[in-house]
């Protein structure tokens, strides 16, 4: 991340933040309040200007985060589908190193933006793309924050081409609200459907035991920076952006158990709320009183694997 923030401090040290206000505020109405389908995010290069520096450390740490929970791949090759000025890019080569990385979207302005944040720091290519045209193979493919401008029709479209294309993995990310894990939840069912098996964050290939309850999401922690907090008007330091994803992968699913909450703690004893194998989704209490569990329990965050290995008794 320090990377793409130097990247972005350079682009941004001589744009006033006046320049970009408005609209900063457009995306912030659009991300709390639902796109409709069919209408772009950016539509000029204001708009991607004022998009890289509102969301693009954010969708960077939600991608992160996500492809973090993925089991072990080695993708040489990646595309970015509706990538934008292309966090998910600098987010995969953080996790996997040097890749032979392409860009889509359909906002030419974004794209030259983002070659522009990526001078000299990361390689990549960068191409206009519409939806429907063909996409290439790669090892890896990325969809991140893409599904909620689109129809549902045109959602499936997309889905069905992706997993047609990845090779390895396939990353669909969208915002942690109910209506994103909807999408999602749509998503994984058409991918299992097309014999890719659900790595994460899921530990099994079952119907999701928060349908009707609850949804899935989690969290990522970004650090603001002075320009970020005075285009948002913010005080805090840091932020938290709220997202649901699904990753699918040609091998099989070993995860033992996935925390879906933040761990609460009270002394002597920390409760995690744990999606099961068997679909289930619940608590789990851990007493001090069992040693190394409970010390493990207490370094859990939301989204790592329960228990951390699965020799740990459960």
């Amino acid at each position: 991340m320090s990377d793409l923030r130097e990247a972005l401090d350079a682009l941004l040290e001589d744009v006033p933040p006046a320049r970009l206000a408005d609209s900063v505020q457009r995306l912030i109405t659009v991300y709390r309040s639902g796109l409709p389908a069919g209408e772009p995010l950016l539509r000029n290069m204001v708009d991607a200007t004022a998009y890289a520096a509102y969301r693009m450390p954010a969708t960077h740490a939600a991608v992160a985060k996500a492809l973090a929970m993925l089991p072990p791949i080695e993708p040489r090759s990646l595309l970015d589908v509706g990538g934008g000025t292309g966090a998910a890019t600098w987010a995969a080569v953080g996790a996997f190193g040097p890749l032979d990385a392409t860009v889509l979207d359909q906002v030419p302005e974004a794209l030259r933006l983002g070659e522009r944040i990526a001078k000299g720091r990361l390689a990549a290519q960068w191409r206009e793309w519409h939806l429907g045209e063909p996409l290439t193979e790669a090892d890896l493919i990325t969809v991140s924050y893409l599904m909620t401008e689109l129809t549902e029709d045109d959602q499936r479209a997309l889905v069905a081409a992706a997993g047609a294309a990845a090779r390895q993995a396939l990353v669909i990310v969208e915002p942690g609200t109910p209506e994103g894990y909807r999408r999602i939840l749509k998503a994984r069912d058409e991918l299992m459907a097309a014999g890719w098996t659900v790595a994460a964050p899921c530990p099994h290939q079952g119907t999701c035991g928060m349908v009707g309850k609850d949804w899935c999401h989690f969290s990522a922690r970004i650090n603001r920076s002075a320009l970020h907090r005075r285009l948002k008007d913010a005080r805090l330091g840091h932020e938290d952006e709220k997202f649901s994803f699904v990753a699918v992968t040609r091998g099989g699913n070993d995860v033992t158990g996935r925390v879906v909450r933040h761990p609460a703690f009270r002394k002597g004893l920390v409760t995690l709320q744990v999606c099961q194998p068997d679909t289930t989704v619940g608590p789990v209490l851990v007493p001090k009183r069992e040693g190394a569990r409970y010390k493990a329990a207490r370094d859990a965050e939301w989204g790592d694997q329960w228990p951390p290995h699965s020799d740990d008794a459960e």
